[in-house]
């Protein structure tokens, strides 16, 4: 199970993609130098002294944050069926292709909407390592299933 290398991949998919429960991943800062953060909760900005206020909740990035880590970490533990992980491992790589085009799509919502700038930061790129990670992954599992079927071809 660990001793796969895939494993490890989909490890490293599901410990990323936790990150995006707690704290926000997108921050914004608007002409009048109030901070907007994008969080699972959803769109917040920040009052002062008040805390935070929310602006929108957004479901579908809620929906993504929590269903990619369990799809990739049942993927895991799933390795006696590889024709049910193949699919889950190409279902975990759908569903980030998908958070990164809704995490834009509200990016560019925030822009347009409260005249922010983005300002950078790591957990920015963390989507693309945890795609980057889902990939290799499935090629593990799909190079396991041949060498599974070429011994079987030998018998």
């Amino acid at each position: 199970m660990i001793q796969r290398l895939q494993s490890l991949y989909l490890l490293l998919t599901t410990l990323l993609s936790l990150l995006f429960l707690n704290g926000s991943f997108l921050n914004f800062i608007n002409k009048s130098g109030s901070v907007i953060k994008v969080t699972f909760n959803g769109i917040v900005r920040d009052t002062g002294g008040q805390g935070f206020e929310l602006i929108e909740k957004l479901l579908p990035v809620s929906a993504f944050i929590i269903l990619i880590p369990v799809f990739s970490l049942v993927t895991i533990f799933i390795f006696k069926n590889r024709k049910l992980q193949l699919w889950l491992a190409s279902l975990v790589i759908i569903l980030i292709v998908g958070f990164i085009f809704v995490t834009i799509f509200y990016s560019w919502f925030v822009i347009t909407e409260y005249g922010a700038e983005i300002v950078p930061g790591f957990k920015m790129v963390i989507p693309v390592l945890i795609l980057i990670f889902a990939i290799l992954a499935y090629r593990g599992i799909r190079k396991d299933d041949r060498l599974i079927k070429s011994y079987d071809r030998l018998r």
